[in-house]
């Protein structure tokens, strides 16, 4: 009996696998490549494409130069190089060494890690027929094969049989082969935001690949808040699923193991379908996963998911009997979404119709323009190609900065970590001044760039490698616009004008070029000032004074001198005047007031007088009473 069931259980996984066929018929594996460029000796001269590992760490964004060795002893690189006394290490100051193996007999990555335990700095491994490049995967993780494929961390390539070949024969004749493995276009790099999704997985007992996933999934979790908060990143999680073949809709197994009778189906987390948890339960999770994504999105919050993931993985572990609804629902709320939008995305599980949410991750596995199908968990991609190499939080962050456009990448991509940091070493060459401490040395993910800088809204304008010069308003408050300047005697002295011009000229009192030197003037000296008889001159800098003997007193619009005396008599009588003056102009406003009242008296008096003969217009007629009495 016990025998049957595991029968039954290997035909049903059998047909799982097969399920997959007709993804493939819509959609392919693509290889993803970098360049390889041969750049000695001059007769293989050349650019070859090379197929990106699946392991290891490639350097997204940027490019490395080596040396060529291919191993007399160990050719394929089975076996420890130590064992054969072989050691690729290089030398202070000698380029990097790029180990050439062959393939066959042993895995890729078993390769890759002989290599690296022996000082190479990359592999190159060579295809042993001809044939199109395919992408050196990974094998089965188990207890044997786990301790070294974690631990590369060294990039590897594999190459046609045609180009091996004639790396081999330079290399054989003593020649030195000089190569560049350039990454820099691996990931497409077209504006200022970044696409990456990551097909993942809620399952947390599928083995060594869980554990690694889920240890990523928290190590990530911080730098993938800040892109996506920030707004640098668009981020969409995926969760692959399979359906069950029409045949087995109905059997035990299937039952088990899918939703929505038998259209999506995970694997058994332990592979054992009379105990633990059941495939379903896997699938109902990653549904609810991306409904919490949902739910977050729709608040402008998408990177509360991360939250989610972390979190669950913490609460709720398998190993803990607690991977249910119930702990699901305590971790939803607890982050404060709305529980019954995550319900009313997840559906009916039990119906015999598609869930929406499913049906669209399913197309989406399906291979698109330059993106392969994505079979295989985690697949991480970014700006649409798949990504290569070891899942782990430096790794993923260079590949994700890579695909920044040139200068526009946040500032978490520019942490030592990731970056080159060419401004350090002489600022990458270009322009600085070291008195004011600016550079236009820019670091950015592949590198640097030379721009004039941009300090305290002054712009610097030049070609950024040997001028930048300060401009518009505000210049001389950098460094006095780079002009002299220099202070004595409590006062500050510069040769800069903040009136919109770029030139240096001397202040009044100095003579100069404005930019290295201002040279005080000696008025004194050059008799431009105090020349009368009885003035002396002192210079100071920057200006001069004038004094006079005795009891006279320099003036300087005259350029004379006078004594106190006459001063005082002078302001003396300037007073009188003053005083005589105020009291003409008193009296004379006096008398027209005088008059004016005088005039507005009379003609009120000759007004009044008149009234009493003649009416005024204004007035009505005065009856004559005389006359009716005598009537």
């Amino acid at each position: 009996m016990e025998l049957q069931r595991s029968a039954m259980m290997r035909l049903f996984l059998g047909f799982l696998v097969l399920s997959l066929a007709p993804l493939s018929l819509h959609g392919r594996f693509v290889v993803e490549k970098n360049s390889l460029r041969v750049t000695s000796p001059d007769r293989i001269r050349g650019t070859h494409d090379s197929a990106i590992g699946n392991f290891g760490i490639p350097q997204y964004g940027g490019s490395m130069a080596g040396n060529v060795v291919y191993p007399k002893d160990n050719q394929k690189g089975c076996k420890e190089f130590s064992d054969f006394g072989i050691s690729f290490q290089s030398k202070p100051g000698a380029l990097p060494t790029f180990v050439l193996v062959d393939r066959g007999d042993c895995f890729f990555a078993l390769k890759v890690w002989n290599a690296q335990k022996a000082g190479a700095s990359a592999v190159l491994v060579a295809d042993d027929m001809e044939e199109a490049l395919i992408t050196m995967d990974s094998p089965a993780e188990d207890g044997s094969t786990a301790k070294y494929i974690e631990n590369i961390t060294i990039p590897s390539a594999l190459i046609e049989k045609s180009f091996g070949e004639t790396l081999k024969k330079a290399v054989s004749s003593g020649d030195m082969v000089n190569v560049n493995l350039d990454w820099r276009e691996a990931v497409p790099h077209p504006d200022d935001r970044v696409e990456y999704e990551l097909w993942t997985n809620s399952n947390d007992e599928c083995g060594v690949k869980c554990d690694m996933l889920m240890e990523f999934v928290k190590d990530f979790k911080g730098a993938a808040q800040i892109l996506e908060k920030g707004g640098y990143t668009q981020f969409t999680p995926h969760y692959i699923t399979w359906y069950c073949p029409e045949a087995f809709t109905l059997s035990k197994q299937c039952k088990s193991q899918c939703i929505n009778h038998g259209r999506y189906c995970a694997p058994d987390p332990e592979q054992d379908f009379s105990s633990g948890y059941d495939g379903k339960e896997v699938v109902l999770e990653n549904l609810r996963q991306l409904c919490v994504f949902k739910a977050a999105n729709d608040t402008k919050k998408p990177w509360v998911w991360w939250d989610y993931v972390t979190d669950f993985q913490i609460r709720c572990p398998m190993k803990e009997k607690k991977y249910n609804k119930e702990c699901a629902d305590a971790v939803i709320q607890s982050l404060g979404l709305d529980l019954k939008s995550v319900e009313k995305c997840m559906g009916d599980h039990n119906a015999d119709s598609e869930n929406p949410v499913l049906k669209e991750e399913q197309d989406a596995q399906v291979g698109k323009g330059s993106r392969g199908d994505v079979t295989i968990l985690p697949t991480l991609v970014v700006n649409n190609r798949q990504y290569r190499g070891k899942l782990e939080k430096g790794a993923v962050l260079k590949a994700i900065c890579s695909g920044f456009e040139e200068t526009t990448e946040p500032a978490v991509c520019l942490s030592g970590d990731v970056e080159t940091n060419e401004c350090l070493d002489n600022n990458g060459g270009c322009w600085h001044d070291n008195s004011a401490n600016l550079t236009a040395c820019k670091d950015t993910f592949r590198g640097r760039v030379c721009e004039c800088p941009l300090v305290d809204g002054v712009q610097f304008k030049g070609d950024g490698y040997t001028t930048c010069e300060a401009s518009g308003p505000g210049r001389c408050k950098i460094n006095n616009g780079g002009c002299w300047h220099e202070a004595r005697n409590g006062h500050a002295f510069s040769a800069c004008t903040d009136n919109g011009e770029v030139k240096c000229e001397c202040p009044p009192g100095f003579k100069g070029d404005g930019v290295n030197s201002c040279v005080d003037i000696d008025e004194c000296k050059e008799r431009k000032a105090c020349q009368c008889s009885e003035c002396s001159c002192e210079n100071i800098w920057g200006s001069y004074e004038c004094t006079c003997g005795g009891d006279l007193l320099y003036i300087r619009d005259h350029d004379t001198c006078i004594s106190k005396t006459a001063r005082e008599t002078r302001s003396a009588w300037a007073a009188v005047w003053v005083i005589l003056i105020g009291l003409a102009m008193a009296a004379g406003g006096a008398y027209l007031v005088y008059k004016y009242r005088l005039r507005s008296y009379m003609d009120s008096e000759i007004r009044a007088i008149m009234a009493q003969y003649m009416p005024l217009d204004s007035q009505s007629e005065v009856p004559n009473h005389v006359s009716e009495n005598h009537a």
